[in-house]
């Protein structure tokens, strides 16, 4: 297996939920100052029409695949398969989708990342920050958090928004909290571009992540899929069930990045 490969110009580390989690546990220890992202196929179709948002995820300290679209993805670029090969293959991400766990190890999600990231530091002498959702969702989710995990400090949350206007603010709210690791829900790319704005500004953050809907999962807010469904691929589904208005954004990850893909093979390098 590779080290780490390329995705529409965005590099993978073949990493697993247990190393990305001890990464970002070992950098905080160590003092090393970042950010974590965790792209999915729809994030790389952005990454593609929005430049700034490609060298922010260009330039983290780790990204973690996010969709079994990128194993996918990872498989065909790395075997250097040919158009007809990666069409065909298309059923097996539902049908076996353990087929494409050869390249790029296995999917970590945002949502499962961030759960093992505070299942491990409530063991240690590091703590947190929730910020983003609605109003009183990163609170709940918060308390949800400190029940589950006995000794896990949580040192503040707040909802805010990724508007350069609040970014003082929020700012001095975190270095009041002397968070150690940042998590950050204002839901792609808008958080990953924010985290690329204050990552330096931040006094005692080593580590932020973006994470998405994570929150309202943790608070019950929405209902996450169930695991059967997580495991082959499906998630997309269920979301799109639960909520109907996100048709474009799966359409955009079961279709265009597919197409987005092949159309790739078989090109010469640039």
């Amino acid at each position: 297996m590779p080290k780490e490969i390329t995705v529409l110009g965005i590099p993978f580390k073949n990493t697993t939920l247990e190393k990305a989690s001890s990464f970002v546990v070992d950098s905080v220890k160590n003092g090393k100052k970042g950010y974590i992202c965790t792209p999915n196929p729809e994030m790389l179709l952005e990454s593609q029409r929005n430049s700034t948002f490609k060298n922010v995820l260009k330039h983290s300290l780790l990204n973690v695949p996010d969709g079994i679209g990128i194993l996918w993805a990872a498989t065909h670029i790395y075997n250097k398969s040919g158009k007809i090969k990666a069409f065909l293959t298309l059923p097996l991400v539902i049908l076996y989708p353990a087929y494409f766990k050869k390249v790029l190890q296995e999917r970590v999600t945002g949502a499962d990342l961030m759960q093992t990231i505070c299942k491990k530091i409530a063991k240690e002498s590091i703590n947190c920050f929730f910020l983003g959702a609605a109003p009183g969702v990163a609170k709940k989710a918060a308390d949800i958090l400190e029940k589950k995990y006995p000794g896990l400090a949580i040192n503040g949350t707040h909802s805010g928004s990724p508007d350069d206007k609040e970014m003082d603010e929020i700012i001095n709210m975190i270095d009041k909290s002397e968070a150690d690791i940042l998590f950050v829900a204002y839901g792609a790319p808008a958080q990953e571009l924010w985290i690329s704005k204050v990552i330096n500004r931040l006094k005692t953050v080593k580590i932020a992540i973006g994470i998405g809907g994570t929150l309202d999962f943790i608070s019950g807010t929405k209902v996450r899929s169930p695991k059967w469904m997580q495991k082959i691929g499906l998630e997309w589904l269920y979301r799109l069930i639960q909520e109907p208005s996100r048709w474009r954004r799966i359409y955009n990850a079961t279709i265009k990045f597919p197409i987005r893909i092949i159309s790739s093979l078989d090109a010469p390098s640039s």
